[in-house]
């Protein structure tokens, strides 16, 4: 798979804009009046965030050896 650096950056975007989603849906499934009824949903979310914050860091990492 041939993959250049505009590939890449729009492959974080992509990322970035559903992390901000993951983000929006933690804080509102937390203020909900019973959270601990979305616990599960939470916890999805917040592996998922992390996850998704690996692959921008690794994303990050390729841009800048192409750029190199």
């Amino acid at each position: 798979m041939d993959i250049n650096v505009s590939d890449l950056v729009e492959a974080k975007r992509q990322i970035d804009s559903t992390l901000n989603k993951l983000r929006e849906t933690v804080k509102t499934l937390e203020t909900k009046e019973n959270p601990n009824r979305y616990k599960s949903q939470i916890t999805l979310a917040k592996r998922r965030i992390e996850a998704f914050e690996i692959s921008v860091f690794l994303i990050e990492r390729k841009i800048i050896d192409l750029v190199e």
